[in-house]
């Protein structure tokens, strides 16, 4: 296993895999704080990562937060849970 010195070495190169182990890590550990700081170095995974705990926890704030970090899939789910009842 690769230690999160060496993936954090290998994604600050620009190393898109280890920016998403990165987020895996963070996900796994539940810091949603390291998430968020790798949602704002641009990892889509990390967004994908945050608006599926943010859609769980329908936490409305949390979605718009992180679409307007540029993840446009939270905007979409935000939308959704705002839309009235078919």
């Amino acid at each position: 296993m690769t230690d999160h010195e060496t993936l954090r070495a290998l994604a600050d190169e620009g190393n898109e895999t280890a920016l998403d182990r990165l987020a895996d890590l963070a996900d796994t550990r539940g810091d949603v704080e390291e998430l968020s700081e790798l949602l704002d170095e641009g990892s889509d995974h990390a967004g994908e990562l945050l608006t599926r705990r943010a859609v769980a926890a329908k936490d409305l704030l949390e979605l718009q937060r992180i679409a307007d970090a540029g993840h446009e899939p939270a905007a979409d789910e935000l939308e959704r849970l705002l839309a009235p009842p078919s």
